[in-house]
């Protein structure tokens, strides 16, 4: 809603990379494209030079081969010329931090693995200034997030129901359980800033989803305004019903012509305390990504459309952002009616 000073954005990134774990000798290349924000660049350069690291900012032209911008929803293959470019990536594989400031990073291609293969870490920055300074991570973030991920590792089913009729089961084996903790400290990591939250990917799931007014569609950025329900079989959605929010989705999977769009993706649940729910409504749809619907504290998210651990390529990606929810793992309850339950 406001820009902050030149003085706390470099402020907020020098505590960031610090969470970063950016030490003195270190390699930082801040990368951004034309559209990125210099006042940004200016601090995770500035941010990164007064941690005593080597610093290079490398501008690539922007634009990703697809999806087409009228359907962009983040989960495109990334930079063109990042993808096209071995010169480029020589450069982000070379660094021990890549600071990504462009505007859909390369999250879903190939590239960026083989980036972090060779042990650089990546942290992911494209939100609002308030934003990023509100929910600035904590170093502790990161117990609270692995014992999440752990509690999944172990577990075969999680189950979310809630008072609006939500009632999903999750088979939990091979999902594969992550996190994002908003700073990426450990070799090969990536992570966004900000975030923090706990995710798996599972193959099946069964069950029924009901979007209670308020929950948050993105990316279109949208409250729903009336329930919508979606009937889950096999982790797939088979029925889409309600008003104004069911008619979107179920036209934006048909408009997509993607195989695997009402395949469902990732799931979870958000920690992130600092979180407004509200930002959604408050900020201009450009000025933000949404991070704090997705990460909102007690909140359950899922997606649909890619799915790397079953190998589906799709960019028919959307996230929705439950509240009210009770998540369950093996009968140990992580949320309560939208609450976490931890102290």
């Amino acid at each position: 809603m406001f820009d902050l000073s030149s003085v706390d954005l470099l402020d907020a990134f020098t505590r960031e990379l610090e969470l970063c774990k950016v030490e003195e000798g270190e390699h930082v290349v801040v990368l951004a494209e034309p559209g990125s924000r210099g006042d940004y660049v200016a601090a995770a350069f500035g941010a990164a030079k007064s941690l005593g690291a080597r610093v290079i900012s490398a501008t690539v032209p922007g634009g990703s081969p697809a999806p087409m911008d009228s359907t962009r929803t983040g989960a495109g293959p990334g930079l063109t010329s990042v993808l096209d470019d071995t010169a480029a990536q020589d450069l982000l594989k070379s660094a021990d931090l890549v600071v990504d400031l462009t505007q859909e990073g390369f999250i879903h291609a190939p590239v960026q693995q083989e980036i972090l293969s060779s042990g650089t870490r990546i942290i992911f920055v494209c939100d609002a200034p308030d934003v990023l300074v509100r929910n600035l991570p904590q170093a502790s973030d990161k117990e609270r997030v692995l014992e999440g991920s752990a509690l999944l590792e172990r577990s075969e089913i999680m189950r979310v129901t809630s008072d609006a009729g939500t009632d999903l089961t999750v088979r939990l084996k091979g999902s594969r359980p992550e996190f994002q903790v908003g700073f990426a400290d450990d070799p090969g990591r990536w992570d966004h800033w900000p975030s923090t939250m706990v995710l798996c990917w599972p193959e099946f799931s069964d069950g029924r989803l009901v979007l209670a007014e308020g929950d948050i569609l993105l990316p279109f950025k949208e409250y729903v305004r009336d329930p919508v329900t979606l009937d889950i079989a096999d982790g797939r959605i088979e029925k889409i019903s309600g008003g104004a929010e069911a008619k979107l989705l179920d036209t934006f999977f048909e408009d997509a012509d993607d195989e695997w769009g009402r395949s469902l993706s990732h799931m979870g649940w958000g920690l992130m305390k600092s979180a407004d729910w509200f930002a959604t409504a408050l900020y201009g749809k450009g000025e933000l990504m949404g991070m704090d619907a997705r990460a909102f504290a007690g909140n359950f998210l899922w997606s649909t459309g890619p799915h790397p651990v079953l190998g589906r390529e799709s960019y028919a990606h959307v996230d929705i952002a439950m509240r009210g929810c009770t998540v369950s793992v093996d009968g140990t309850d992580v949320v309560v009616d939208g609450r976490l339950t931890e102290r």
